[in-house]
């Protein structure tokens, strides 16, 4: 298996790679379609990688990384299921894709709201819905006693 490489992109300007001794790969029965090999063969891919001890990640990325997938770890470390193909070298590529976008999503940092003001067009627009229901509301009132 080679190294899990993560072009550059937010988060990781100068890319990423992980070294393939840090992944770990475990294989088992898929369950859908598979024709004749369905009971046989061990397509079923699940990949595995420990982020608090990997080397691919500087201290910052893995502090952040750590914290954006927090729902999604067992520990510290990240797995990454993929059956979908019958092909396990198809499921493999598909796992390690799936891993990587994992990672960039992770590590790219959160973009900062810009605070706006509202158009004068809507401020006209949101009064003049004011208006319109305020009137359908007086007019359902009980009419004045004379």
């Amino acid at each position: 298996m080679k190294d899990l490489s993560i072009p550059p992109g937010p988060g990781c300007p100068r890319g990423l790679t992980v070294p393939a001794a840090e992944l770990s790969e475990q294989f088992t029965h898929a369950s859908g379609p598979g024709g004749q090999g369905v009971n046989t063969a061990d397509s079923c891919v699940q990949l595995s990688l420990d982020l608090a001890t990997t080397t691919a990640l500087d201290a910052r990325q893995r502090r952040r990384a750590l914290q954006n997938l927090n729902e999604r770890l067992t520990g510290t470390v990240l797995t990454v299921t993929a059956a979908e193909h019958r092909s396990q070298y198809r499921n493999r590529m598909a796992a390690r894709e799936r891993l990587a976008g994992l990672l960039r999503g992770a590590l790219a940092s959160p973009v900062a709201r810009r605070a706006t003001k509202p158009t004068r067009g809507s401020q006209r627009r949101r009064l003049a819905a004011k208006r319109r229901r305020a009137e359908v509301k007086t007019l359902r009132r009980r009419p004045p006693a004379e």
